[in-house]
């Protein structure tokens, strides 16, 4: 198992890793009867995907001794109606300053771009990446 999920009533859960033990709280949305104090199921969705692109990112920059620290990332998630559902994901990647030719770019980029997360969305998600080299 990778997690437990106990529904706390009023629309939270409590999210528990078990492997690590750290837990986190989802209540709906306020456009959707929830009180939206804190991520709901669909920010964690679009969340994932910006955790997902930096964290391999991170590790292909680790691997080619490339500092990426301090990255900041940027999520926006769009939602359509009728079936309601994510529509699109827009994320801003902010990098850090350093010495990133074009070439380390092209592959930082395409590395974020490919992370397991967005090969697992579906394809009618559009995903909006945008890169900001400081």
């Amino acid at each position: 198992m990778t997690s437990k999920v106990f529904y706390n009533g009023e629309l939270r859960t409590t999210c528990t890793h078990l492997q690590s033990g750290q837990s986190i709280i989802t209540d709906a949305p306020s456009d959707n009867n929830g009180r939206g104090e804190a991520f709901s199921p669909t920010d964690l969705t679009a969340t994932s995907l910006a955790t997902c692109m930096i964290t391999v990112m991170g590790i292909k920059a680790r691997a080619n001794d490339w500092n990426i620290d301090g990255a900041e990332l940027e999520v926006t998630k769009i939602m359509a109606s009728e079936p309601r559902r994510i529509s699109e994901i827009h994320i801003k990647v902010k990098m850090p300053a350093g010495e990133f030719d074009d070439k380390t770019r092209k592959i930082l980029e395409n590395t974020g771009r490919t992370c397991p997360v967005a090969l697992s969305l579906h394809p009618d998600i559009k995903q909006l990446i945008s890169f900001d080299w400081q």
